[in-house]
């Protein structure tokens, strides 16, 4: 059984694809099947360890990114596209895998281009709110496609429709469910003052870091804040914040890393009783798995459209809040945050909405649709 994952540009689109590996050898383990092989077909990996413990084989596939804002390098990464459709096609020929599992992202485009013309099997994953290039370049050919908001469902064409299935975003089992035993000693973090968690993704938000800089001296006051920089902003706000908390006598609440491993992430997690953050599909789909309140920071609309569309299908839910960036002061975020405080049933009412948004076992149900599939090809 040889499966190929796809996908890639950030962590949402990069994470799941472990979670389903996770899955998959999760099934054949309990079904007696023998262990597949896999493959992850993208331009970059955003985190090796991850693909070394589920044993997925890297292959490069070039991919050029399409930016929605006019850039010089849309044109240069179109040539990279195509460089990428011709070394990708030579290599799933080679490989000739049972099925491709899609998780979107300008990563995937070489992959799904060489598998439509090699008439492999493929299963595409949309976790966005608006069906993605990706999702609907593969709509025509997949066997199915798997969405994550109900809102998608509208944005994928009629006649394709009847391929769709509502099963949530496949989220890594080490973090689906937060760790509280332990959590606040293992952060050095005190039990009775709050716990603020700031994600700004897998790469960093500077907009969202700045504004959390802004507001510290206000915020340390009342809470504690676990950081999450991403690791290209982690030595300038880590020095900014040195700075702007210097002669501060709270400055030990405020808790900075450039990214937050599995077991850190869980407890962070497990600890919170707020998280700010983006809004990316991914860490959404955590958020609501771990059932806490949220407020919700989307990167503009003329930089991604995605981002927008998730954050208020999210809120709508009544799980989140939304802050646009172009209102994301500090005096706003502080405001927010004070008011989900002083107002626990409606904080407790969005961490209830946010369990109730919810998809577990999605990753286990793509494994199955995976596994199902190779097995019919192979026999």
């Amino acid at each position: 059984m040889r499966i190929v994952l796809t996908g890639g540009g950030t962590g949402g689109h990069f994470y799941p694809l472990i979670a389903v590996a996770e899955a998959l050898r999760e099934k054949v383990k309990e079904e007696k099947l023998l262990e597949p092989e896999l493959y992850f077909f993208g331009p970059a990996v955003l985190d090796e360890r991850a693909l070394f413990e589920q044993g997925i084989t890297f292959v490069k596939t070039p991919a050029g990114k399409v930016r929605r804002y006019f850039s010089l390098r849309n044109f240069t990464d179109f040539f990279k596209t195509l460089a990428g459709i011709l070394i990708t096609l030579i290599r799933l020929y080679q490989l000739y895998p049972d099925v491709i599992f899609s998780k979107g992202g300008y990563g995937a485009a070489p992959t799904l281009f060489a598998a439509r013309l090699l008439k492999i099997p493929v299963v595409a994953h949309e976790s966005d709110s608006v069906a993605g290039k990706g999702t609907l370049y593969a709509a025509p050919f997949a066997r199915s496609i798997a969405i994550s908001f109900d809102e998608t469902y509208e944005t994928i064409p009629e006649r394709y429709r009847s391929r769709v299935a509502m099963i949530g975003n496949p989220i890594r089992r080490d973090i689906e469910h937060p760790a509280t035993a332990g959590a606040h000693e293992f952060l050095d973090l005190e039990k009775s003052v709050p716990v603020l968690l700031v994600l700004g993704g897998s790469l960093g938000a500077e907009a969202l870091n700045d504004a959390v800089l802004a507001a510290l001296p206000d915020l340390v006051q009342r809470y504690q804040i676990i950081h999450q920089t991403g690791e290209r902003q982690y030595t300038v706000v880590s020095e900014t914040a040195a700075v702007v908390l210097e002669k501060n006598e709270r400055r030990y609440r405020y808790k900075v890393f450039p990214y937050l491993s599995t077991l850190a992430l869980k407890m962070a997690a497990g600890a919170a009783d707020l998280v700010i953050t983006r809004a990316g599909a991914g860490a959404i789909a955590e958020i609501s798995s771990w059932g806490v309140a949220s407020i919700v920071v989307p990167i503009p609309e003329e930089v991604s459209r995605d981002q927008r569309s998730n954050a208020f299908a999210y809120a709508r839910r009544g799980a989140a809040t939304v802050i646009e960036q172009a209102n994301l002061k500090p005096n706003i975020l502080v405001a927010e945050v004070d008011r989900l405080f002083t107002n626990p049933k409606a904080r407790n009412d969005m961490a209830e909405a946010a369990k109730k948004f919810s998809k577990p076992g999605a990753a286990r149900k793509i494994a199955d649709e995976l596994v199902a599939i190779a097995l019919e090809h192979t026999a």
